[in-house]
């Protein structure tokens, strides 16, 4: 009977790490974090049961999305050491039950922030849900404007969250998708540029420049990285956030300058990687700052 139980207990906690994977939930946390920092700047007044269903909503949506991205590409997942292990291209999962809780997650996601917050804000669930499965998907192993394609989806999280709680659409909000889609690009950009030979390998060009790991595609970060300090001026110009936010995000922004400056010099994985963690914290220093101006 032991043992019975041990194996159970072991084939539930495979399939648990199993969807864990399907869905990328290290990746779906700072979607949701982000979808939940834009609720939290927008509502009158911040309460527990709104807070969560906006991040289950999240978890739903983000999470189908991400299946969806698997079983297109479960083929080319094979090619890649990164994501060779996943459960599509082991065949540890099959496709019909992989669309089945993709549909289920995706349905239940649109309809319940639908339902419970506004017609807005599910519509843009939907319309992120479908860009980033069903084009910035396929078009990756056409063209790096993928990741321009993929960039709108990615920022309307904080977007969903903000018009969840104050149902309409105004300056703020643009501000807020504006800085997380040109955050995106060096993002994407280092993480292209460290897995560079893994996606070559399944055809995927992310990098701007066709000659992939070079001084233009170093550059572009460069300009992009700058965009963003740029652009973290603009809620203070437009009086949505004070002096000090002000201040922190410049200050964050010049570090997130610092390794795309030295990668442009160097062209070294060691600073494209310096680049991602920096990239890491700058968005959510950004979001956090946003919301203790706020309160």
């Amino acid at each position: 009977m032991r043992t019975i139980t041990l194996h159970i207990s072991n084939l539930i906690l495979a399939k648990a790490k199993d969807y864990n994977m399907l869905f990328k939930i290290g990746l779906t946390n700072f979607v949701v974090f982000s979808s939940v920092i834009g609720y939290m700047v927008g509502a009158d007044k911040i309460k527990f049961i709104p807070v969560l269903m906006i991040a289950l909503c999240g978890y739903l949506i983000t999470g189908a999305a991400n299946a969806i991205n698997q079983i297109i590409e479960k083929d080319i997942d094979k090619l890649m050491d990164r994501t060779m292990n996943r459960p599509l291209p082991t065949q540890r999962m099959s496709i019909v039950e992989a669309s089945l809780i993709a549909g289920i997650a995706s349905i239940s996601g649109v309809l319940l922030i639908t339902f419970y917050f506004n017609t807005t804000a599910g519509l843009l669930s939907a319309l992120s849900l479908i860009s980033y499965a069903f084009l910035y998907t396929p078009l990756k192993r056409y063209s790096s404007i993928a990741v321009f394609i993929g960039a709108i989806p990615g920022a309307l999280p904080p977007i969903i969250g903000y018009i969840a709680a104050t149902t309409h659409l105004n300056q703020f909000a643009f501000l807020l998708f504006l800085i997380q889609f040109i955050w995106q690009f060096p993002h994407f950009w280092a993480i292209a540029w460290l897995k560079y030979e893994d996606y070559k390998k399944a055809g995927i060009m992310l990098l701007p420049s066709k000659g992939g790991k070079n001084r233009s595609s170093a550059l572009m970060c460069v300009i992009y990285v700058i965009a963003l300090i740029v652009a973290g001026f603009l809620p203070f110009v437009f009086s949505q956030i004070g002096i000090i936010g002000t201040l922190i995000l410049s200050a964050t922004g010049i570090l997130f300058l610092i390794p795309a400056v030295r990668l442009f010099y160097t062209q070294d994985d060691k600073d494209a990687k310096r680049l991602m963690f920096a990239s890491l914290l700058y968005l959510p220093v950004c979001l956090f700052v946003v919301l203790l101006d706020k309160i």
